[in-house]
């Protein structure tokens, strides 16, 4: 049974996403701005919202979490809401219809299925899926315009769903080591005759392929360990840039070692 105060914030949480319908049939009423707008217009916008709410999830900036939350919120009732104008769908059916999904796909908890961990539950997940979609590939399911290390990550989670994946993460890192062996066959540092670059690029990915699956047995998540260490080289680098121009000093003329000076000092922070 919902207590008195649970049910009292839902329907304040009600109150606020039909607020928001609200503003958006007014807005697509009488804004010039959103009265132009298509579902391709947005995309990219969205796309964007998507990114700026990644970088405060990584930053863990609450606040920041919260908006980011809300502009991703308003594109989706938009495109709803320019569907429904073509007849096509409204919020209430995109929204039913990932609730049915979701009991569908949760059979251990709608109904009698068991799923004793969490790999039976994605075991069961992947399966549910290709029976829905009819694909003749578990990796049907893989978008094809995720971003390389994003389908990696997703492709060696579903073939993980259906057994295909290494016992322990021993093996994996033995596989870390033959690959940047081969690698280091293709591309020797000591020898400065041209390489085949098609058979090393191959290689390379091997390499990082690798690399991300063994991130999966230690439980880091690889996109995510990148972008911390492009945000501290950022955040190194515009250290370097405003400690040296504090000195008169402008990068562009300085030789590495003056700059390695400061770098070092960025890195003690």
């Amino acid at each position: 049974m919902i207590q008195p105060t649970k049910d009292l914030k839902r329907k304040e949480k009600l109150a606020a996403f039909d607020r928001l319908l609200t503003i958006m049939d007014e807005l697509r009423l009488n804004c010039p701005w959103d009265k132009k707008q298509t579902l391709e217009s947005i995309r990219h916008l969205t796309i964007e919202e998507t990114y700026e709410l990644s970088e405060a999830i990584l930053e863990n900036n609450l606040e920041d979490i919260k908006k980011e939350i809300g502009d991703l919120m308003l594109h989706l009732v938009f495109y709803s809401k320019i569907a429904d104008e073509q007849g096509a769908f409204d919020i209430g059916d995109a929204l039913n219809a990932i609730s049915e999904k979701l009991i569908h796909r949760h059979p251990h908890i709608y109904s009698d299925v068991e799923a004793a961990d969490e790999e039976a539950v994605k075991s069961n997940w992947e399966k549910i899926k290709l029976k829905e979609k009819g694909n003749t590939s578990v990796l049907g399911g893989v978008p094809k315009g995720l971003p390389a290390m994003v389908k990696a990550i997703r492709i060696q989670d579903k073939a993980r769903g259906v057994g295909f994946d290494w016992e322990k993460k021993e093996q994996v890192w033995e596989k870390v080591e033959e690959e940047m062996q081969e690698f280091k066959n293709e591309f020797n540092i000591e020898d400065a005759s041209e390489i085949d670059k098609e058979k090393a690029l191959g290689e390379f990915g091997d390499l990082l392929f690798s690399l991300i699956n063994y991130s999966r047995f230690i439980d880091i998540d690889p996109e995510e360990a990148l972008e911390r260490t492009n945000l501290k080289f950022i955040k190194r680098f515009q250290y370097l840039e405003s400690e040296a121009k504090k000195d008169g000093r402008n990068i562009a003329d300085m030789n590495l070692s003056e700059m390695d000076k400061y770098w070092e000092r960025a890195k003690k922070l």
